[in-house]
């Protein structure tokens, strides 16, 4: 299978005008990206995250709690059964996005990237346990 991508893609370079080692490079991006052996150069910024969740989403959820709907907080048991799609990073991230409810959108006022580590900051602290 693998020999066939490799193949495929170097096939396809040739078609381009793309050197083999472009190919090669861009084959073993594609395998790390496939396989998860790249998955820290992509993850998001758990740290970054926390600061902005402090500066936009505190005012209703200090500590993982709801100031609006008290049984629907960022605790890892709330979140598996509250959240549309479950706990996880995804659904984080559309919930922060497009808002629900009482939640506002953020995804205006956030950028793709902060809404992730949002998102990250949020699944961490979860399963880690909110400081109250």
């Amino acid at each position: 299978m693998k020999l066939a991508v490799i193949a495929t893609l170097a096939a396809t370079a040739s078609a381009f005008s793309v050197s083999p080692q472009q190919a090669a490079k861009a084959a073993a991006v594609a395998g790390a990206v496939t396989f998860g052996v790249a998955s820290n150069a992509f993850a998001a910024d758990v740290a970054n995250g926390e600061t902005v969740f402090n500066a936009n989403c505190a005012a209703c959820h200090a500590g993982g709690q709801n100031v609006i709907m008290p049984e629907k907080t960022l605790e890892k048991e709330a979140l598996d059964k509250y959240l549309a799609g479950g706990r996880s990073a995804a659904s984080v991230i559309t919930q922060v996005t497009n808002g629900k409810n009482a939640m506002p959108s953020f995804g205006g006022r956030l950028d793709d990237n902060q809404i992730e580590d949002v998102a990250a900051y949020v699944i961490a602290t979860s399963e880690a346990g909110w400081d109250e």
